[in-house]
């Protein structure tokens, strides 16, 4: 097992399947009424978190104390770095208080491979800037194959602001190593340039939603992200909708077995309309569950767990 999750591109296939195998039986822990293990008694997990976030931060907590593990939270707000105390002062101090593992969120892409060089324990990698978020990748393939049963040969669509979504590098990676066939869509805008062949060889790229819907599995729609934006990248949020919004006339397009998926926090009329988001082919709110039994697998296995 890899000692660290900085990327999704750490993960070959049979790890990738390792952690999805090992989700599947800490998802059984849900219908326990005790819903503990006593794996990680003794470890200790920082949850250092440089941006605001609420599904990625009370995940991997809930997940490291099913665990048993004893759980530090650490916001920037309110502690030495809103007085200027680098990350790597911030490493050591964690590092001299015997951090086994520490989750990282950071605005600055590449922060946790730095965070890895400056820690003895592992490193994981709650999304940093616009770079990764690997842990959502796994909870969403996760997500795929106890729907739709696999993910080899799955035909899936990845909607929207690609530009700026970190959820969608991820998946690429992962989805493609595990033999998933990843379409990016969007405008043209919010789409990088070679973005595709950069991340994986066999990734297609369509800015038309309505022509390839009719051929897809899973269809994955990603938060327009207005506050990374400093220019103009869509005429405007009504234009926006119309061209690339999920609604229930696109959804009928898709295969009777097809699902929807989102990593949230959704825009509602913008990106979804509440009638998908609510749906019965929605997962959105079984990836949230998903989520505490993804992350609990990963830590699980990079603090010393047997398979």
């Amino acid at each position: 097992m890899i000692k660290h999750l900085r990327s999704a591109a750490d993960l070959d296939a049979p790890t990738a399947t390792l952690i999805l195998d090992t989700a599947g039986e800490m998802a059984a822990l849900a219908g326990r009424e005790v819903k503990k293990l006593p794996t990680l008694r003794g470890r200790t997990v920082v949850n250092l978190f440089y941006e605001d976030s609420t599904r990625t931060r009370i995940s991997f907590e809930a997940a490291a104390k099913r665990l048993s593990a004893d759980v530090i939270n650490f916001s920037a707000k309110g502690s030495s770095v809103s007085k200027g105390e680098s990350l790597k002062d911030t490493a050591l101090t964690l590092q001299a208080m015997g951090a086994d593992a520490v989750v990282i969120r950071h605005p600055a892409s590449g922060a946790p491979h730095r965070l890895a060089q400056w820690v003895d324990g592992s490193v994981v990698n709650a999304g940093d800037g616009t770079h990764e978020h690997p842990t959502q990748a796994l909870l969403d393939a996760y997500t795929m194959r106890s729907r739709l049963g696999r993910l080899d040969g799955l035909k899936v669509a990845i909607v929207g602001d690609v530009l700026h979504s970190r959820v969608a590098r991820s998946n690429v990676l992962l989805l493609t190593t595990l033999g998933a066939q990843v379409t990016l869509v969007g405008p043209p805008t919010l789409i990088p340039l070679n973005v595709a062949a950069a991340l994986s060889p066999k990734t297609k790229v369509s800015y038309d939603l309505d022509s390839v819907l009719p051929d897809m599995d899973v269809v994955m729609m990603l938060r327009v992200q207005t506050e990374r934006m400093q220019d103009s990248y869509f005429p405007s949020a009504r234009e926006y909708s119309r061209r690339y919004g999920l609604d229930l006339a696109r959804m009928r397009k898709l295969p009777e077995h097809a699902i929807v998926m989102h990593p949230g926090p959704m825009n509602r009329g913008m990106e979804i309309t509440p009638e998908v988001a609510d749906s019965s082919r929605s997962t959105i709110v079984e990836q949230v569950a998903n989520g505490v039994s993804a992350r609990m697998a990963v830590l699980y296995l990079l603090l010393g767990g047997k398979a």
